[in-house]
C-alpha cells in the first residue's frame, strides 16, 4: 500500500520543479493528483507521465493569483476526483534580488500576488473540502527566506516571511478542525528557474549557495520527499512548523 492511497492532493506549480516532482512521488504513493499550472503544455505533460506510470491524474491550468482562476480549478479538481485531502503550494517566482529601491510597485505586486496571496486564494478554495471531510492537509512552499535575509530580494522575502505566519496562523485556526498545516523552506534548489536566478544573484548569493555543510544545490526530489511525509499521516503530530530543507544554509 502506498503512503498516500485513497487520497487527492491539489498542487499548484506542478508543471515543472518541485511541484512536478511532488506530483509524481505522491501518484506513485496511490494519490490521485491535481496538476495545477499556469503552463497549459507543461500540466498537460506532467498528467500524462503519471498516467504513463499507472496513475491517476488531472491536468487544470491556474492563475493563483486570480481568485475566479483559482475557484475554477479547484471545482474540476473535485468535479473529477470527489474532494480534495491534501494541498501544496508550490507556485511561486523570484524577485531578481532587487533592494527596496530597486523594486517597483509593479514588480512588488506580481511577487506578492503569486507568492503570497496565491498561497491564501488556493488555500480558501480548498479549505472548506477538507473541514467537510474532518481532516486535510496543507503544505505550504515557504523558502530559507522566511528565516532569513539574502535568499531573494525585499518582495520575495517579504512574501516567505508572510507564507510562514500565514501558516501558523491556520494551524492555530483549523487544526482542531483535522487541518494540518506545515510549511516547507528550501535553500538553493536545482530547478530551471531557481538555478538559473541563483547563477545571476549577487557574488553573496554565489558564494553562501556554493558553501553550504552540504556542498551542493538541493534536488526538487529531496523537496518531493519532504512534502510527502509532511502529506502523509507518519506526520500527523507536527503542526505550524516551518521546516528548512537548505543543505545546512541556516547553521550560522
Amino acid at each position: 500500500m502506498g503512503k498516500l492511497d485513497g487520497k487527492v492532493a491539489f498542487i499548484t506549480g506542478a508543471g515543472s520543479g518541485m511541484g512536478k516532482a511532488q506530483a509524481i512521488l505522491y501518484a506513485s504513493e496511490g494519490a490521485k493528483v491535481i496538476i495545477a499550472d499556469i503552463n497549459e503544455e507543461t500540466v498537460i505533460q506532467t498528467a500524462s507521465d503519471i498516467k504513463a506510470h499507472g496513475g491517476e491524474a488531472l491536468p487544470v491550468t491556474i492563475d493563483v493569483s486570480n481568485k475566479e482562476s483559482v475557484d475554477h480549478a479547484v471545482k474540476q479538481g473535485v468535479e473529477a476526483f470527489g474532494t480534495i485531502n491534501i494541498l501544496s503550494n508550490t507556485a511561486g517566482i523570484l524577485d531578481d534580488y532587487k533592494p527596496t529601491l530597486e523594486t517597483s510597485e509593479e514588480l512588488w505586486d506580481r511577487i506578492i500576488n503569486i507568492n503570497l496571496k496565491g498561497t491564501y486564494l488556493v488555500t480558501n478554495a480548498v479549505l472548506p473540502h477538507m473541514i467537510d471531510n474532518g481532516k486535510g492537509t496543507v503544505i505550504n512552499i515557504a523558502s530559507i527566506g522566511a528565516f532569513v535575509a539574502g535568499g531573494g530580494g525585499a518582495a520575495y522575502t517579504s512574501a516567505k516571511h508572510g507564507i510562514a505566519g500565514y501558516t501558523k496562523q491556520l494551524s492555530f485556526d483549523y487544526g482542531l478542525k483535522g487541518i494540518k498545516a506545515n510549511a516547507i523552506a528550501p535553500g538553493a534548489v536545482d530547478t530551471g528557474m531557481t538555478h538559473a536566478m541563483f547563477e545571476e544573484g549577487s557574488a553573496d548569493v554565489m558564494e553562501k549557495t556554493n558553501s553550504v555543510p552540504a556542498g551542493r544545490y538541493g534536488q526538487p526530489e529531496e523537496i518531493a520527499q519532504l512534502s510527502l511525509f509532511l502529506a502523509s499521516d507518519d506526520s500527523d503530530f507536527i503542526h505550524g512548523s516551518i521546516i528548512p530543507i537548505d543543505g545546512g544554509w541556516l547553521v550560522d
